[in-house]
């Protein structure tokens, strides 16, 4: 279903489940509206895509996803079941973001990235239960950062260029490039 249809812009050869709702509008205020969404897209039952976003060529939801305002994501960018993408995310291009995870506001993950099931990205170093943008600051997943199974990633850390996240794992540290880092705390094990 396509709702606030004025402000939805679709792309080609589009796909959406009759129970998927495109062009959800945002409690918050927010300067544009316009949701753009390329060619190919395919988007399955119960998923929620908000007003407010700019979204690429070949996307594609599991079912019950959910992609607020204000987001950027690239072409061919695949995002599973039951995942919830935050508002005012940057999300490359060849992305894919499996079931259960979910990106907290402001993260910027760059091209090909993957992200596994059950991935928890924070972005509030000292929870108040007072939203403030002052103490908010997502982290960075750089190009071809590969991240484990049910890892945790906490505010403003920075993952390196193909780095390797251990499952489970609690990244309380920046990460170089090129390396293998698990554990909780997550600790460098490896460079490659």
């Amino acid at each position: 279903m396509i709702l606030n249809k004025e402000f939805v812009k679709l792309g080609k050869n589009c796909k959406i489940d009759d129970t998927a709702i495109v062009g959800y509008m945002p409690s918050r205020k927010i300067n544009d509206l316009t949701l753009e969404i390329g060619d190919n897209a395919v988007i399955r039952a119960g998923s929620i895509i908000y007003l407010g976003s700019k979204i690429g060529e070949n996307f594609e939801t599991g079912h019950s996803v959910i992609i607020r305002e204000e987001n950027i994501i690239g072409n061919n960018v695949k995002i599973w079941s039951n995942t919830v993408v935050d508002y005012a995310c940057k999300i490359g291009n060849n992305v894919k973001i499996h079931c259960n995870c979910y990106i907290a506001q402001l993260t910027i993950i760059e091209d090909d990235v993957f992200i596994a099931p059950g991935v928890m990205i924070a972005n509030e170093k000292y929870p108040t239960g007072v939203f403030s943008l002052e103490r908010i600051k997502g982290p960075i997943i750089k190009k071809g950062a590969k991240i484990g199974i049910n890892a945790t990633i906490l505010p403003g850390i920075t993952i390196g260029e193909n780095s390797l996240i251990g499952a489970g794992s609690v990244v309380t540290k920046d990460i170089p490039s090129n390396s293998i880092a698990y554990g909780v705390p997550a600790k460098i094990s490896k460079i490659i």
